[in-house]
């Protein structure tokens, strides 16, 4: 492991130009925080000026969104900023989660909190749209492997129950797009967020009118879409004296979080991918056009917008494992850190079992540990014992399968990757970028872990002509950010690893 040597500042063309600030509000399904940007010349800080929860509430067995709450943590985000700042933000910008929605009456009142993703109403959606329309006709229209918690499940499963909600709506938008109507008054939407909708034609850009109309869904509801970088509005009077902020235009950067960091990756030429790394991971490469192919299909990935062009993607779990297992030792009154649990799987000694980190009993069990112990009872190996060796067996683990995906991507494009960006808040995990490495054999580029964020102030960057391309978006967060540069070590027993972990999925039928 080393720390890349900070790259030597690119000559500033206007030497004299000011400080630029730009307000980023990163909304997460669990999390939401306002974190403001300042663009020097061709380096960028950031400063959280405000964090609030995302609770869900759940009420008649429904799981909802309490869309006023984030609403009113958006208003103390800019109001944190407008403190600190004073007058001299010059854009704001909302990211969030996908798939969720928003729908509204003719006047464009609020009808109602929107359904969580994780809520039971799409349930068997997946197979009754597949009886209607093919999984790989719908993969060939969209983009996108079929995923239950889609925008388009969401919506048939209201059309099947006869959801007088839908009947009643006058317009629908995406949960960032929803929260920019409210500041400005504007009815529009960004491309990324509806990109993994399964309802959104990523060659035409524009909803695809052939799935609406083969589930006699309502098209006339929909917003028009617009580029990542757009400028939506205005903020509203009523809005700036309730902030108390000067005339500021909101913009759409990749709505959407994950394209925000995808966005923020420090790649340089076309031989990188990156993991978008945390609770979950995303692993792809950058792609001109959607690419639709059997191979493509076969291998279930995403062709998700980012700024200036697409991402050949795949979701995978993260370091989910780990954090369900930690909430299991926490409840026994072991109270271990990250960087605790890290250092006690480096020091074990043994060689620990391996998991399959995607497989279905992993996703929400009550105890992550006694399940991963069940796991590897079943597939005839000695459970890991104690946080050490669980720890070290998850890391591996995530390893090896990001080994495996990104063999696949390799096969999909053509391309042999030399260089692998691990971006977000898993790329502070120095124990897993070395595994990564040593399991892929290419080296791991780590950072920025705050990608999000930075995705967002830069697309604003960019929009304001503050920046001229997605290339100096990526130029800027390397001026920028500390990168640790993670080199392969010990080929022939990651190799032997990664046959024994081959080896596994064959037995387990994956």
């Amino acid at each position: 492991m080393k720390t890349l040597a900070e790259h030597v500042p690119k000559e500033i063309s206007d030497p004299t130009a000011k400080s630029r600030h730009l307000l980023a509000l990163d909304l997460g399904a669990e999390s939401c925080r306002a974190v403001v940007g300042t663009l020097d010349g061709d380096r960028l800080s950031l400063q959280e000026v405000h964090r609030f929860a995302n609770d869900p509430v759940e009420i008649h067995g429904t799981l909802y969104w309490n869309f006023l709450r984030l609403y009113s943590g958006v208003i103390e985000g800019i109001r944190a900023g407008r403190r600190l700042f004073g007058n001299s933000i010059d854009g704001i910008g909302i990211d969030t989660w996908a798939v969720d929605f928003v729908l509204l009456a003719q006047d464009g009142s609020l009808l109602s909190n929107p359904v969580h993703y994780r809520d039971r109403r799409t349930a068997g959606m997946t197979e009754l749209a597949g009886r209607t329309l093919s999984p790989r006709r719908l993969y060939e229209l969209t983009g996108m492997p079929p995923f239950c918690i889609a925008t388009l499940y969401q919506l048939l499963a209201m059309r099947t129950q006869d959801s007088p909600l839908l009947a009643a709506s006058a317009h629908l938008q995406m949960i960032p797009d929803a929260l920019a109507y409210f500041l400005t008054g504007s009815r529009l939407c960004e491309q990324s967020v509806v990109s993994t909708s399964l309802l959104h034609d990523p060659r035409r850009r524009q909803w695809c009118d052939e799935v609406f109309r083969t589930f006699d869904l309502p098209r006339s509801i929909m917003p028009d879409l617009v580029e990542p970088g757009t400028v939506l509005g205005e903020l509203s009077e009523s809005v700036r004296l309730a902030t108390d902020m000067k005339t500021v235009p909101v913009i759409a950067p990749c709505t959407h979080d994950t394209a925000s960091a995808m966005t923020a990756v420090p790649g340089e030429g076309d031989d990188w991918a990156f993991i978008s790394s945390g609770t979950w991971s995303v692993l792809g490469a950058l792609i001109d056009q959607p690419n639709t192919t059997d191979e493509a299909f076969a291998a279930s990935l995403c062709n998700e917008v980012t700024c200036g062009g697409f991402a050949l993607c795949k979701n995978l779990v993260g370091l989910w494992l780990l954090h369900q297992a930690r909430e299991v030792w926490q409840r026994r009154d072991r109270n271990y850190s990250y960087d605790e649990l890290v250092d006690l799987a480096s020091k074990v000694e043994r060689s620990v079992p391996l998991i399959d980190p995607s497989d279905p009993g992993f996703l929400a069990p009550k105890d992550m540990v006694a399940a991963i112990r069940a796991y590897c009872e079943k597939t005839g190996q000695s459970p890991p014992d104690g946080p050490g060796e669980t720890s070290r067996c998850i890391m591996e683990s995530l390893a090896l399968s990001y080994r495996r995906e990104m063999d696949g991507l390799s096969a999909v494009t053509g391309r042999r990757f030399r260089v692998l960006n691990v971006v977000g808040g898993g790329s502070r995990n120095r124990l897993l970028c070395q595994y990564t490495a040593d399991a892929t054999g290419i080296p791991v580029i780590a950072g920025p872990a705050e990608a999000t964020a930075t995705g967002n102030v830069l697309v604003q960057a960019l929009a304001r002509g503050y920046l001229s391309s997605p290339q100096e978006i990526r130029d800027v967060v390397r001026e920028s950010s500390t990168l640790v540069e993670y080199e392969p070590h010990d080929a022939s027993r990651w190799e032997d690893r990664y046959a024994q972990y081959l080896r596994l999925l064959e037995r387990t039928g994956d």
